[in-house]
């Protein structure tokens, strides 16, 4: 599991020739360094007289960046199951028409199960930039540019999964699940684009 590797380890890992873990993987981790940054803010406004009226709130945003961490780090082993099958398919004979058809059948669950991974990073990268924006406004100013640090790990999360979706979508057969896919893939990656802008704004006004 992606927790239990140390950082050297992993980055050995995804160096290699191995096909996991990938850009999907790796995509789900930058959320997660991404949480835990936002999370390092919270704890630098906890406490403080400076922030008291807003020691609550922050709580509550520490909170909800810690369960989202946990979300992007399975997601980064999820990443690695639904890829399995999906190579193992690309490796499937297709000499006759029945072995085209059974292959085909087997590839449209396999494409469907990998591209609703990085779907799931998206989702799970706006929800933390929503929270991020939160704390950028309120948290402690020591800690804004980590603050932007951890916004600018949230886009690569989400574009990256973007990414990953685009390409399993294309070699699907299903038309009208390709443009659902495709369609809620763009909604995702506009809004992590909106509120990542937004978060890097407000980051600039508070280090000025």
């Amino acid at each position: 599991m992606t927790r239990d590797q140390i950082i050297e380890e992993y980055l050995e890992e995804l160096s290699s020739k191995n096909p996991v873990p990938g850009g999907g993987g790796a995509s789900a981790l930058a959320g997660a360094l991404g949480t835990s940054l936002g999370m390092m803010v919270a704890s630098l406004t906890i406490g403080k007289k400076t922030y008291a009226a807003v020691e609550d709130e922050v709580i509550g945003l520490n909170e909800h960046l810690s369960t989202l961490r946990e979300v992007f780090l399975r997601l980064a082993d999820k990443d690695e199951e639904v890829f399995l099958p999906l190579s193992r398919g690309y490796a499937m004979p297709r000499r006759t028409e029945e072995e085209k058809a059974l292959r085909g059948q087997y590839m449209e669950r396999a494409l469907n199960d990998a591209v609703l991974v990085p779907l799931s990073v998206m989702e799970t990268a706006v929800g933390a930039f929503d929270t991020l924006l939160q704390l950028s406004r309120v948290g402690s100013k020591i800690a804004i540019s980590d603050a932007g640090v951890a916004a600018s790990y949230l886009l690569t999360a989400a574009v990256g999964a973007s990414m990953n979706v685009e390409i399993n979508v294309k070699s699907m057969k299903d038309e009208e699940k390709k443009a659902w896919l495709s369609g809620k893939c763009a909604r995702y990656l506009e809004r992590a684009e909106t509120l990542y802008r937004e978060t890097m704004d407000t980051v600039r006004e508070r280090i000025d």
